[in-house]
């Protein structure tokens, strides 16, 4: 199959550019590498450097392709609460230019990578893709107006549509930005220096951390399954995991000893978050692979051999 991927520079971009192009499929990657980089692709992705926003060149770059994986957007929920009209210019304004692009080109499907982040805080947990969501930040609230483009413009000229609500995606390759860094990475980074992890409220907020190889698994299940036409799908572990705790891992894997430090909780921060999987199972035959203390250990041992910078 052919397939472009926006976005196919960054994390997740990269790891299901090069899994499709392993397993012999046509991917051609368009990145404007303001996050990603080029170096994360493999030389057999057939790779553009462009914007999401440019029409032109999206629907070039769209003739004879079979299904599109839209994963570019800016990404860093802090972040977002100081540029709320750039992430929606992105995430948003991105989003729409794509589904025009596909609905005149004539692309079949198309599979959306969104954000467990939609949900807020919800009452119960796990998390069902039926709950009232409750976006917290302009980053969530981004992602879930894509979302409805995404099914709407699908939905009005014929373009099968896949919504995937990734939860906290880490793995090997995550990169550590200058600011808002990811916890994942920062914490390890940090642990392996024996600096100081920063926990923000007490601890006891939880998440699911999702594998990359896992996430890839159900992008890759996404392009093809049938019977998933217009619906939103979450992907995670299934498994909740505090802040605290993880905390504790990093500094196990590392074997540091880093001050832990708690400081007042972030404005639009999520007490707890659990991805309900049983309908990936269902549809995608999705089965998450990588427990986290696994995953962590995986993430180190590639970071620290391959990619030393980052923790020097």
């Amino acid at each position: 199959m052919r397939y472009l991927i926006t976005g196919a520079a960054g994390f997740l971009g990269s790891a299901l550019a090069n899994r499709l192009t392993a397993a012999g499929d046509v991917v051609i990657g368009v990145d404007d590498l303001s996050a990603g980089d080029q170096k994360n692709l493999s030389p057999t992705v057939q790779f553009v450097r462009g914007d999401v926003n440019d029409r032109p060149t999206l629907w070039s770059l769209l003739q004879e392709v079979d299904c599109v994986y839209h994963l570019a957007a800016k990404v860093s929920v802090q972040e977002s609460v100081l540029y709320p009209r750039e992430y929606n210019n992105v995430n948003v304004g991105g989003t729409v230019t794509l589904m025009e692009a596909m609905r005149d080109v004539g692309v079949r499907r198309v599979v959306f990578i969104s954000s467990g982040t939609v949900y807020g805080n919800q009452p119960v947990q796990p998390v069902k893709e039926t709950v009232i969501v409750n976006p917290r930040v302009p980053y969530a609230v981004s992602k879930l107006a894509a979302e409805y483009y995404v099914k709407t413009i699908g939905s009005l000229w014929g373009i099968e549509t896949v919504c995937l609500r990734v939860f906290n995606a880490y793995g090997p390759g995550q990169r550590i930005p200058p600011v808002h860094t990811p916890v994942i990475p920062g914490f390890l980074h940090q642990a392996w220096e024996n600096g100081t992890i920063v926990i923000h409220g007490d601890g006891n907020q939880t998440r699911d951390y999702v594998y990359v190889d896992d996430v890839v698994n159900a992008m890759l299940a996404a392009a093809n399954a049938p019977d998933v036409n217009k619906l939103t799908i979450n992907v995670g572990s299934g498994t909740e995991t505090s802040v605290r705790d993880l905390a504790r891992m990093a500094i196990e894997v590392t074997g540091g000893n880093p001050e832990v430090v708690y400081n007042p909780r972030n404005e639009g921060g999520i007490s707890r978050l659990r991805a309900d999987i049983s309908l990936a199972r269902e549809l995608l035959a999705y089965e998450p692979e990588v427990e986290l203390l696994e995953g962590l250990k995986r993430t180190l041992a590639h970071d620290t051999t391959t990619d030393k910078t980052q923790y020097e």
